[in-house]
């Protein structure tokens, strides 16, 4: 091989590593990130983080906030890592801690990542109930009335949580839906402190939830655990006498290599 191939080669694996690690940088960022933060913590020159931004943002592994300056992680980036997980050697161990969980509460669990606006429905145990809510996994909720959303929504920080609340369409799905900013933002503030969230009847009539956050080794939540009953077989107050069950499912789960 030729030096200048030798080069291009060599060119190429350092582009490829810059990419990953900027993507890496995006990925484990308590906060969206700019061009200056990540020059920060890579040391690369800036024409480089912005060029290399660029191909990921048209590649869709990257979306820009409204502001135009900072970066998040975009949708293929969130396919690509929910296809790495839903590998069955990963799926097996968090499936079975889901399983003992829906056997234990007796209730359909679930386990939730944050997409955009809305909550993506990642694995799920149903139970053989005939009343139960029909979600596969891959279904969409919203996240200001469900309580893996509204458990997400409360671990952001007052000023982000603020900015994504006031953007949110608060469209009543039932009478129960909270459709005002400021009452929802009292809310998450609660939820924030106490550590668990609740939806009662706020999605679909007749139906109560409770979530809790599953978090890192920096207490940053990457998904959400939670369960739903019908109010036939189970009240609110009934339903949160299961929250430490749940918490401690959420710290079997993200002890999970496939979770890390």
């Amino acid at each position: 091989m030729s030096s200048s191939n030798n080069r291009s080669s060599k060119e190429e694996g350092g582009s490829l590593l810059r990419l990953l690690e900027i993507l890496e940088g995006i990925a484990q960022a308590d906060r969206p990130q700019s061009a200056t933060d990540l020059n920060e913590v890579l040391r690369y020159p800036k024409a480089t983080i912005h060029r290399l931004c660029g191909v990921l943002e048209r590649e869709g592994f990257l979306e820009r906030q409204l502001d135009g300056k900072r970066l998040v992680p975009g949708p293929r980036l969130a396919t690509f890592v929910q296809g790495v997980l839903s590998q069955e050697r990963f799926r097996i161990p968090r499936h079975a801690i889901l399983k003992r969980l829906s056997e234990e509460i007796g209730e359909t669990c679930n386990i939730a990542l944050p997409r955009g606006s809305e909550m993506i429905y990642f694995d799920r145990v149903q139970t053989h109930w005939p009343l139960q809510m029909q979600l596969p996994v891959g279904s969409e909720v919203p996240l200001y009335c469900t309580s893996a959303g509204k458990i997400y929504l409360s671990s952001l920080s007052k000023k982000r949580r603020t900015l994504v609340v006031q953007r949110l369409t608060l469209e009543p799905h039932t009478p129960q839906t909270i459709t005002d900013s400021a009452v929802l933002e009292q809310e998450l503030e609660i939820i924030s402190k106490q550590g668990y969230s609740t939806d009662k009847e706020e999605f679909i009539e007749g139906m109560v939830c409770v979530g809790v956050p599953i978090s890192d080794e920096r207490n940053r939540l990457f998904a959400t655990l939670s369960f739903h009953a019908p109010t036939s077989r189970m009240s609110l107050s009934e339903a949160t006498t299961f929250v430490p069950t749940l918490q401690d499912a959420a710290e079997q789960l993200a002890q999970l290599p496939a979770l890390d």
